[in-house]
């Protein structure tokens, strides 16, 4: 398949439904949805050559369909854009939260890593690979800071851990977004603020759509325990990572490349 996001080195492009298993412990079928993954461009940019989308690990161009989908580019860009300045204005929030100076993070995240997938959650009945307990995606939490998520109202499939170890349903609401707390953020602040581990359910009689931006930092970006957030009470629990590699090594584990 052209698109195929196994063709390219970045992860770019259209991945098939149960293509992708996160959580294999639980669930040996694979995620039930498909989905399209993308990242920075910018709206003005003429069409990548999709050559270019194998330059370096993580790095390189979108891979776009053909002219017989006219608008899907514009109409992705356009969410993405909006939804990244989401994302920056969030970190100084999250700093000031720490009691932090506002501009704590803005040098560690001057070229954020921005990753947006465009997801599509067939019906499960009826199709022969699938029942009813298979999962559009499985139990996981996210790789990056934080994730701010669509999810098309009045169709329920995200589910949260609780504190009891408990799933229970976030609705969809309408007009609203769905700020999910990542590893990466949980690493920084030492779990002041806990990762989210969260899955997607979908036991409707309808297709469901969601469109999650994942967003972090700069790729060379050393993350440990920021300092304010260790203390006797609350020893460092996590080692430093490097950001773009911690990420590069989650999604090779997602679908399973080496």
């Amino acid at each position: 398949m052209k698109l195929h996001h196994r063709t390219v080195a970045n992860f770019k492009g259209y991945n098939p439904p149960l293509d992708s298993n996160i959580d294999p412990t639980n669930n040996d079928k694979g995620d039930f949805h498909e989905g399209f993954e993308m990242g920075w461009e910018e709206i003005e940019a003429k069409m990548h050559d999709e050559k270019r989308a194998n330059d370096g690990v993580m790095a390189g161009a979108n891979v776009w369909p053909s002219d017989d989908c006219p608008g899907f580019r514009e109409a992705c860009l356009a969410y993405y854009h909006a939804a990244v300045n989401v994302g920056k204005a969030l970190f100084p929030l999250f700093a000031l939260a720490l009691e932090l100076p506002e501009t704590y993070f803005d040098d560690k995240t001057q070229n954020s890593a921005a990753i947006m997938r465009v997801l599509h959650y067939p019906l499960q009945s009826g199709h022969p690979e699938v029942n009813e307990d298979t999962p559009g995606i499985g139990a996981h939490s996210e790789c990056l800071c934080f994730t701010i998520l669509w999810q098309q109202p009045e169709i329920q499939a995200l589910q949260i851990m609780n504190s009891e170890k408990q799933w229970v349903d976030a609705p969809a609401i309408k007009d609203t977004l769905v700020i999910n707390i990542g590893d990466q953020l949980a690493l920084w602040t030492n779990d002041v603020f806990k990762s989210t581990v969260h899955r997607a359910v979908n036991k409707s009689s309808k297709e469901r759509y969601s469109i999650p931006l994942f967003f972090g930092t700069d790729y060379h970006v050393k993350i440990e325990p920021i300092p304010s957030c260790v203390s006797a009470e609350r020893p460092a629990k996590y080692d430093s990572i490097i950001a773009g590699e911690y990420v590069h090594e989650r999604l090779k584990d997602a679908y399973h490349t080496a």
